[in-house]
């Protein structure tokens, strides 16, 4: 939305004005990919005469500073991308940066004890920690990664507004507190099993590797492995017990393509130190995002985090000019809401 605005301003024009241009003559005029006029004729066919023009703020278009461009290569790319947390995290997934972990809701313990040890490990090495939030392996990823205060990110199948399933609300709240949320689907749109499935094709598209620790035969998580082979994205799978039925799937992919992960060392030694790892002013911000929680006070951090006023006030600054914190008064810092 940013061109959006900038044009409006610049021209003194307001986006009611817009309304009436052709379809073509607006995405020339902004900027957008030709595969928008599509979606942009058919919000107008939705809206009507007299549209409802207010837009999010977490909601970014093609064209957009902010937009993730590896998600133009798709045939179709989506019409938008709707976020919450911190937005710096989007060029890590822009330049495939980050490590997707995904498998079956109903996982063995083995299976939900590799994943949480693979998002520790992963958030240890500074790799951001991939996946879709669903319940078993997903999850369990998730809440290794948020253990070792690592960054996780989220490509729900839901609008952001949206939890399921509904005992994560609590889960996808520290995803989105400590690292990002993202979903291709409006607030107040209906969810249908396509959303899911497109899911797993965003997932696969943000990430510099695949890691499939457990599912069936008939599974999510081998649409994912699907695209990896067509995105030439490297796909690891967790070798799983031959006779348990949720391990069919992905010992499957192991017979056909995929490199077994025995231990995430493994995985590892192959990729190396994450985008984050080497960057300690990052590992203090979120460190910082983190102490903050919902909330506090310069005393209340520096006893939080064992550091002085004086290490933490330039992250402090710094994060306020990211536009991640807001500072009130009686020097209280709380997180920006999007």
């Amino acid at each position: 939305m940013a061109d959006l605005r900038a044009f409006c301003r610049d021209r003194s024009i307001g986006p009611d004005q817009l309304w009436g241009w052709p379809t073509e003559r607006l995405c020339q005029a902004l900027g957008w990919p030709s595969h928008c006029q599509c979606d942009v004729h058919r919000y107008r066919c939705e809206q009507g005469a007299a549209p409802d023009l207010e837009v999010p703020n977490c909601v970014l278009l093609p064209g957009d500073p902010a937009w993730p461009s590896c998600l133009d290569e798709a045939d179709p790319p989506p019409a938008g991308l709707f976020v919450q947390g911190a937005r710096s995290l989007l060029r890590h997934l822009n330049a495939r940066e980050a490590i997707a972990v995904v498998g079956t809701r109903s996982a063995s313990e083995h299976g939900l004890a590799m994943a949480e040890e693979l998002g520790r490990a992963l958030a240890e090495a500074g790799w951001p920690v991939l996946s879709g939030l669903a319940e078993g392996i997903d999850a369990a990823a998730h809440r290794g990664c948020l253990a070792r205060n690592g960054v996780p990110i989220a490509v729900l199948g839901t609008p952001l507004d949206r939890v399921y399933p509904t005992h994560h609300r609590s889960l996808q709240q520290q995803v989105g507190e400590q690292g990002l949320l993202l979903s291709t689907t409006r607030s107040g749109c209906r969810v249908h099993p396509g959303h899911f499935a497109a899911r797993n094709r965003w997932l696969v598209t943000f990430a510099k590797a695949l890691v499939v620790v457990e599912c069936p035969q008939r599974s999510g998580a081998l649409i994912s492995a699907g695209w990896a082979s067509q995105m030439d994205c490297p796909l690891w799978v967790v070798p799983g017990d031959a006779r348990r039925w949720s391990c069919r799937g992905s010992n499957a992919l192991l017979r056909d393509r995929a490199t077994a992960l025995i231990h995430p060392e493994d995985l590892l030694r192959c990729l190396g130190d994450g985008p984050l790892k080497s960057d300690d002013s990052r590992l203090m911000s979120r460190k910082l995002l983190g102490a903050i929680g919902t909330g506090a006070s310069l005393d209340q951090l520096v006893h939080r985090l064992q550091c002085s006023p004086a290490e933490l006030a330039p992250q402090l600054l710094a994060l306020e000019c990211q536009g991640e914190l807001l500072c009130e008064s009686g020097l209280h810092w709380r997180k920006r809401r999007p």
